[in-house]
């Protein structure tokens, strides 16, 4: 068992503070593009959060705010963006200054969007408000958050937690915890048994799974966003019951939305509900961000590697997709397979409307809108995180600086790298003074024969699966050359379809494209995107030994690499049209069950990373003998 922290069972791995990671290269630039995109404008231009009720306004005064200052928050300490900071502090003066007499935060609500006091909205302003003081050291976050949890604890105990804030309370107590981290007051884990009491248990929900097909109406239990934050709730309770259960339920809840309802990219759909396993079917944003989060929590608690696989795995597809590539416009809905873009009452979705998958300001409906921005800052926020003895552990590999200290020494690291799209990560540690620390490299589970070189010495093979543990006395700079083998490799998935994927991305058919204004105004504008070339392939591939008729070719690396045009890798593969497999419900069809024959000409195709796709297609159809 780990070691305790107070009450609490000790964290495997810490988060850094905001502010001691830096961003580089690719990664540097897909943080500028986000900030001079929509999340850097949003309170300019977009009515919810420009007229916050949070902020004294008229508008949506519940979760819209405080999504968007989650994100926000992050991105600006990690850019060290001065105007950035400025819109966070005035968010977090004005919510800190007009706190309640009685405690509580932000605007009461009205049964609209929850009940009166529903905490869920706060939770997630609570979310904002720890990671600015982190970065700041404000001295007004702590007591108002102490002020606010007393009032909620009151407030519990005549009217128990209600729709959203029963589904989503392991958000709300993430900032239970990380009080109780600075202060030891023993009441606060009382308000956490209380709110354990009065959640919705997910660890039963999937002990017990009853949606194993696509389900077609509304509701809590199902919904796509509720079930990826509630993928983080038992390990959270983990860290005060200690049971076993709690654990390993984690691993379980992936497992079982996998089977039933797993997507190639590592989400699961839900066009808001669960979904099945169709890839026309599509997943909200929203969800892929949440999941990302949610692994954020369990890597820090359980400190699991293959959790590093999945969460990269989700980063490097499905969160860049739904983004257009100057980050103005987003989908709600991305899908596997995803042939057409356009506004039709005839649609595949569960629950969704008939713009949910075009990509604009607001498609669908405005959470996604609000949400959307967490999901590269806090990728690029937990690339390393501290070990309980002193030491670093690497989560996933992008070019960073870090700056923090290490058995009392400042230490300084440099990860110079193109991956995910290519195999060598170079890292270079040093010390201000001599110190004696563990430098812990994740070594994902698909890199077989990777190898570790240390300065120029002999080169030493790594487990794949694993945290590479290099203990040794720092100083001077230290180089380490990880060199990360990705093979191409297939998954069998839909209707007997293959995808190729290569180290942690997937590959997709690349489709020209014609892009459509139909609504608002540049640069935040809505689009319909139309496929100008065809999309309906069956691959000629042999399943356990794609090698042999793939050629993977690399290119220079461009300031924008998740886009069409920026594609820093691509791999060119034969097949055929399969003229059955038709548009249908504005949406691919229907995959064709494998394998199949087709008179069509055999043609070189392209397939370029999911995550560098507008449209696409990433599970084919695979050609007979």
């Amino acid at each position: 068992m780990q070691e305790e922290t107070n009450r609490l069972v000790r964290k495997a791995l810490e988060p850094l503070p905001l502010g001691q990671l830096r961003p580089a290269g690719w990664l540097l630039n897909q943080l500028e593009i986000q900030a001079a995109g929509l999340t850097g404008s949003l309170d300019e231009i977009w009515p919810d959060v420009a007229e916050s009720g949070w902020i004294g306004g008229k508008a949506e005064g519940w979760e819209r705010g405080p999504y968007w200052l989650d994100g926000l928050v992050p991105l600006a300490f990690l850019l060290d963006d001065a105007p950035l900071k400025a819109k966070a502090r005035r968010w977090i003066d004005y919510i800190v200054e007009h706190q309640h007499d009685d405690g509580w935060l932000g605007p009461l609500h009205d049964t609209k969007y929850g009940y009166e006091y529903d905490p869920w909205p706060v939770s997630v302003m609570l979310k904002a408000m720890t990671q600015y003081q982190e970065a700041t050291g404000d001295a007004r976050i702590v007591p108002a958050m102490q002020r606010f949890f007393h009032r909620l604890q009151q407030l519990l105990t005549v009217r128990p937690l209600q729709v959203w804030a029963k589904m989503r309370s392991a958000d709300l107590v993430l900032s239970v915890y990380w009080l109780y981290e600075r202060t030891n007051e023993e009441w606060l884990l009382e308000l956490v048994r209380t709110i354990q009491e009065q959640s919705y248990d997910w660890t039963a929900h999937f002990e017990h799974f009853l949606y194993t097909e696509r389900q077609n109406s509304w509701q809590h239990e199902t919904h796509v966003v509720n079930t990826s934050m509630a993928l983080k709730q038992p390990a959270v309770w983990y860290r005060l019951s200690r049971a076993e259960r709690h654990r390993q339920a984690a691993q379980r809840m992936i497992d079982t939305l996998d089977t039933y309802h797993g997507q190639v990219t590592g989400v699961f759909s839900g066009d808001e509900n669960l979904a099945g396993q169709n890839p026309s079917q599509g997943t909200e944003l929203c969800a892929v961000v949440e999941y990302l989060f949610s692994l954020e929590v369990l890597l820090s608690i359980l400190g699991d590697p293959a959790l590093a696989d999945r969460w990269e795995r989700i980063a490097f597809n499905a969160l860049p997709a739904p983004f257009k590539p100057d980050m103005w416009a987003h989908q709600y809905d991305q899908q596997v397979n995803q042939v057409i873009c356009a506004i039709s009452e005839d649609r595949i979705y569960t629950t969704n409307r008939p713009d949910a998958n075009i990509f604009g300001l607001e498609p669908d409906f405005g959470c996604c809108t609000a949400n959307m921005h967490q999901g590269w800052p806090k990728f690029a926020a937990h690339l390393w995180m501290k070990t309980p003895d002193d030491g670093l552990a690497a989560l996933s590999y992008a070019p960073c600086t870090l700056t923090t200290t290490l058995a009392g020494t400042p230490v300084e690291l440099a990860v110079t790298t193109s991956y995910p799209f290519g195999e060598t990560v170079q890292i270079v540690v040093s010390a201000q003074h001599p110190a004696s620390f563990p430098l812990l490299l994740r070594i994902p589970g698909w890199a077989s024969s990777a190898r570790l070189t240390v300065d120029d010495g002999k080169s030493v093979e790594v487990q794949p699966g694993s945290f590479h543990r290099l203990e040794r006395a720092w100083h001077r700079p230290v180089v380490l050359t990880l060199h990360l083998p990705m093979r191409l490799a297939t998954q069998t998935r839909y209707h007997r379809s293959v995808s190729l994927e290569r180290g942690p991305l997937v590959y997709a058919l690349k489709i020209d494209e014609e892009w459509k204004q139909i609504a608002g105004e540049l640069p935040h504008a809505d689009w319909e995107v139309y496929p100008r070339s065809p999309w309906n392939y069956a691959l000629q591939i042999d399943r356990a030994h794609p090698e042999g008729s793939c050629q993977v070719i690399t290119h220079a690396l461009s300031a924008a690499p998740f886009s069409p045009e920026g594609a820093p890798v691509s791999i060119q593969v034969k097949g055929r049209q399969v003229p059955t497999w038709t548009i249908e419900h504005n949406a691919a069809g229907p995959l064709p069950e494998s394998p199949v024959s087709s008179e069509m000409p055999l043609e070189e195709l392209t397939l370029i990373p999911y995550g560098c796709t507008n449209l696409r297609v990433a599970e084919f159809p695979v050609l007979d003998a």
